[in-house]
């Protein structure tokens, strides 16, 4: 098995690493771009945090590494296995790293039906395809910008839904498809468009480091790990640890984080204000927020998680005028959040029926913009 960089190893990016880890974190975040240019870490960070998550459970003899603590998301085997046999076994498996290819067609990556073998025989069966091998593991694409555009969309289906379920003349197999969805692109090889842009929940821009001593670090690590892989890593084996046992905590604490109306209103007050279009951007704003509360270990989101989501999910669904800005900075969107909650604040001083009514929401998207 080849040696991987450890992840804490990485120096700087801490953008990228933060969108890795919240998508560990909840896989059901919906994914993260990474966007920069040749030798920044992308696949490196990407790889590294697969050899850093914890082992999960899933289902003996499964094709699709089933969960078997949830039963409601089992493949078609698994559940008539369950149907005829009762109870089913599970065994430990290391978190799987599926790498795409980008002459993967869609037969290839959602698996294909047997028709012929149906009509002559009467069997059902499936034959896996990478959304199969990605399941309770990491799908990751390499210059996503030059995969077929349908093929996007079937992997951003699959990931937003958790499932796969393929059809082929009256005949249906469905099977989980809950995966961490990473794909990287160079901007100067030609974008993604807009419709599938906006369909990854985390979008990241990274640059060369341009600090002489980060710089320095850089290579220094790079060629302590080539020259001895094993003795590296067993450097990095405390921290990788670590960061492992924070990220299995917070997957068991993310589900049970609370966030109020007050939290709600200032998620969609800032996108409001923004002139974000839709509402993806924020629902992912909540869910990032709250696995940024899980790997801290709180069990309710503030304001500084919501500016921490919101500071990766909205540069790729803002508009980019000729005047406005593309990106803020963490500092900018607390500064937005407080001035929301003035706003609110005020609105419930002037009429104090907006604070006991729900509707209330509408008046604060109506002022923010």
């Amino acid at each position: 098995m080849p040696q991987i960089f450890p992840f804490t190893a990485i120096v700087g990016q801490e953008r990228m690493k933060r969108a890795l880890l919240l998508n560990a974190v909840n896989p059901r975040i919906g994914g993260v771009l990474i966007r920069g240019e040749r030798g920044t870490a992308k696949s490196t960070a990407a790889r590294a945090l697969a050899a850093l998550l914890p082992e999960v459970r899933v289902v003996r003899n499964c094709r699709f590494g089933c969960d078997p603590d949830r039963p409601t998301t089992w493949c078609t085997e698994c559940r008539e296995r369950e149907h005829a046999n009762g109870p089913l076994p599970y065994d430990m498996r290391r978190t799987s790293f599926v790498n795409l290819p980008v002459s993967a067609t869609e037969d290839r990556v959602v698996g294909t039906l047997d028709i012929e073998r149906a009509i002559q025989k009467g069997e059902r069966y499936f034959e896996p395809g990478v959304l199969a091998s990605a399941n309770r593991g990491m799908l990751y694409i390499d210059e996503v910008n030059l995969l077929d555009d349908h093929v996007v969309d079937i992997l951003l289906d699959s990931a937003a839904m958790g499932m796969n379920i393929v059809e082929r003349e009256g005949i249906s197999f469905t099977h989980p498809a809950r995966f961490i969805l990473v794909g990287t692109m160079n901007p100067e090889e030609g974008d993604l468009r807009p419709q599938l842009l906006d369909r990854f929940a985390l979008c990241v821009e990274v640059h060369g480091i341009i600090d002489a001593r980060d710089r320095v670090a850089i290579m220094e690590r790079n060629l302590a790990f080539e020259s001895s892989p094993e003795n590296f890593r067993a450097e990095w084996l405390a921290k990788e640890n670590e960061l492992s046992a924070e990220i299995e905590r917070a997957r068991e604490l993310v589900e049970h984080v609370a966030y109020s109306s007050r939290d709600l209103l200032s998620i969609a007050g800032l996108t409001a204000s923004l002139q974000v279009d839709g509402h993806r951007a924020d629902l992912v704003i909540l869910k990032a927020a709250r696995a940024q509360a899980a790997l801290h270990g709180r069990k309710a989101i503030s304001d500084h998680d919501i500016a921490v989501a919101a500071e990766l999910a909205l540069p790729h669904r803002m508009k980019k005028g000729p005047l406005q800005q593309s990106e803020m900075s963490l500092y900018n969107l607390e500064e937005r959040i407080d001035q929301i909650h003035a706003d609110m604040q005020s609105q419930d001083e002037a009429d104090p029926r907006l604070s006991e009514d729900p509707s209330a929401s509408t008046v604060v998207k109506k002022k923010m913009s």
